[in-house]
């Protein structure tokens, strides 16, 4: 499997771990207030989960380019 290949696989990937941060935010949202001590955590886990997919991707667009 080649390198771009292979980071094509690693931003799917993060994609949908991505839209598993971002489901477990709006199930956060719907039950507050009573699971507002729960903001914390998940804001940063789907931020940093979107931080790396943000990385992957431009790292995938800039080898597409170099391709």
């Amino acid at each position: 499997m080649s390198k771009l290949d292979e980071m094509g696989t690693k931003v799917r990937k993060l994609q949908l771990r991505a839209a598993l941060a971002k489901m477990k935010s709006r199930d956060l949202a719907e039950d507050l207030p009573g699971k507002w001590t729960e903001i914390e955590e998940v804001a940063e886990e789907t931020s940093a989960v979107f931080a790396e997919l943000d990385g992957a991707r431009r790292e995938l667009a800039s080898m597409k380019k170099l391709r």
